[in-house]
């Protein structure tokens, strides 16, 4: 029973030796490797190779090495085959350290501070105290509740918006295309975490911007696929924005002259906002495997109809 991993081969040489200790009855392999492509099981990857039905006849279970699986062209995936996303507490706790870093450094005018220092100007702006500061997360999962709890001790408001109706105790709650614009009225400091589906797909568009108070900011870490890069330019431009923290665009990297790179109001990182760490990732990948064999549900299944 052999395991492929198709992914950054840095991180594989540790999964490697994670599972030689703790799973020597599996057979790893990395990506061009394969050994026995009969004798492949389980297939780890960011992207899987063209033709993974043909390629690996007896694979029972592709896993994705991120928490999303947008990356992944579902329809190439054979309809048999379960997919599972990486389900790993220091993802989730990374994230939620992130967005903390990028709400507190829009609530604090950070981004101004860091142009008011390259123009060699010293000038102080007006504190706002954080329970006038509204936060709302878009995204209620795993990830935005987590995020949500790492914001509950600084005081701001607190709101979420999801596909579906949540319950959280003390997050104002809003759902669905109904909800969507109150949500954003009420909100000062945006953060997406929504997955990337064909519904999300832009959702970060003038139409959603202009929704938002003036002088709002934007925490950008879902899917490059969200956000509309021209319209968050002129939101900004105008002023209607007054700063965005993003980690992820559609093109990674950002190409040369893309505007991000250099705009006054963007503090842009590269998708660094969470990763798998293979200390913990490989343990999580060998528990789902474990209950694979042990024939229990498997943690992280994607729901192909909903795309997450």
């Amino acid at each position: 029973m052999t395991i492929v991993y198709k992914s950054d081969p840095v991180r594989g040489r540790e999964w490697a030796r994670i599972l030689a200790e703790h799973a020597p009855d599996l057979a790893f392999h990395m990506w061009p490797e394969t050994g026995d492509p009969a004798a492949v099981r389980y297939l780890v990857a960011w992207q899987p190779p063209a033709d993974i039905g043909a390629l690996f006849p007896n694979l029972e279970v592709m896993f994705s090495v991120a928490a999303g699986v947008d990356q992944l062209d579902l329809s190439a995936v054979p309809a048999h085959l379960p997919v599972v996303r990486m389900v790993d507490p220091n993802l989730i706790a990374s994230m939620a350290e992130y967005v903390v870093m990028g709400v507190l450094m829009l609530h604090r005018d950070l981004v101004d501070y860091l142009q008011f220092q390259r123009e060699g100007r010293w000038q102080e702006k007006r504190v706002v105290t954080a329970p006038q500061r509204r936060v709302g997360i878009m995204g209620l999962g795993s990830l935005g509740t987590a995020a949500i709890e790492r914001l509950r001790p600084f005081s701001f408001p607190l709101a979420g918006w999801s596909r579906s109706p949540k319950a959280i105790a003390g997050v104002e709650c809003f759902a669905g295309d109904d909800g969507f614009g109150p949500f954003l009225e009420r909100t000062d400091i945006l953060v997406c975490l929504v997955p990337l589906t064909p519904e999300t797909r832009g959702i970060l568009n003038a139409e959603t911007f202009a929704r938002l108070p003036s002088g709002a900011g934007l925490v950008q870490v879902g899917r490059g696929g969200h956000l509309v890069d021209a319209d968050l330019v002129a939101a900004l431009d105008s002023g209607h924005l007054r700063g965005a923290i993003v980690d992820v665009v559609s093109t990674e990297p950002a190409p040369p002259g893309h505007p991000f790179w250099t705009h006054p109001k963007i503090v842009l990182t590269p998708h660094v906002a969470s990763m798998t760490q293979p200390q913990t990732a490989a343990h999580v990948f060998l528990e789902n495997v474990r209950r694979h064999q042990r024939g229990e549900p498997l943690l992280g299944t994607v729901d192909r109809g909903r795309g997450y």
